[in-house]
């Protein structure tokens, strides 16, 4: 492995799974090595509900201004998405947490500039951008260019949709600049990336005039997605 690791903690995370299940992996700089002779090792392991489906939950909570909780979830977590509660509570929301759920509280949100880099949590640029767009102010999103290889090409087509849908938004080298403002309706086209879809459907239980186009793709990571939806 070369160069700058984008994501580290989903590779962390493996690792860490990996020696829950008794396969040793030692690390030298840059290089994970492990030796002949592992095997896995069968044991009780409790799986934590997914940080970066439960970020769509707390956007809701943020751009509502209303508590949402989310069972099955702890704040303490391997989990790099999880991050993305500290950047609400900087943006002025409320966080709650015990060990089996956590629960988001909006308020008014925070005005001016902020800047965030995303580099260690990369899936939650849509959710963040979203978050922008009902904020007053700039919001600068950079350290992940790695975006434009995912399902899209998600800088390209969230600062797409968001034009589409009213809000100023642009693409930069290496992330995107949105401006906060009065979201409009519109069709928004997901080109077959789940995470496009989702953040984009958070939208419109603010702005009842926000079409999901191709609401399938969510499927890929959230097949219930769209009944969970429904009850909030």
């Amino acid at each position: 492995m070369r160069g700058r690791v984008a994501s580290l903690p989903y590779m962390d995370l493996t690792l860490a799974v990996m020696q829950n299940f008794g396969v040793k992996i030692e690390l030298e700089k840059n290089k994970y090595m492990v030796k002949g002779g592992n095997s896995y090792q069968g044991r009780e392991y409790r799986v934590e509900g997914d940080a970066s489906s439960a970020s769509y939950f707390f956007l809701a909570a943020a751009i509502l201004q209303r508590p949402i909780r989310v069972m099955g979830i702890n704040r303490v977590s391997r989990q790099g998405d999880i991050r993305l509660l500290d950047i609400f509570e900087e943006l002025g929301c409320r966080v709650d947490s015990q060990e089996d759920w956590i629960e988001v509280t909006g308020n008014i949100l925070a005005k001016g500039d902020f800047t965030f880099d995303l580099n260690d949590m990369p899936d939650m640029v849509p959710t963040l951008a979203m978050l922008a767009a009902f904020r007053q102010g700039k919001t600068t999103i950079t350290n992940v260019e790695h975006l434009r290889i995912k399902e899209s090409n998600r800088l390209a087509t969230m600062a797409a949709e968001l034009n589409r849908a009213g809000i100023k938004a642009h693409e930069t080298a290496d992330g995107l600049i949105i401006t906060g403002g009065k979201m409009n309706p519109a069709d928004i086209q997901t080109y077959n990336d789940h995470r496009i879809a989702m953040s984009f459907a958070i939208a419109s239980l603010a702005e009842p005039g926000i079409e999901i186009i191709d609401k399938k793709c969510v499927d890929k990571s959230f097949p219930e997605f769209w009944e969970e939806l429904a009850k909030i």
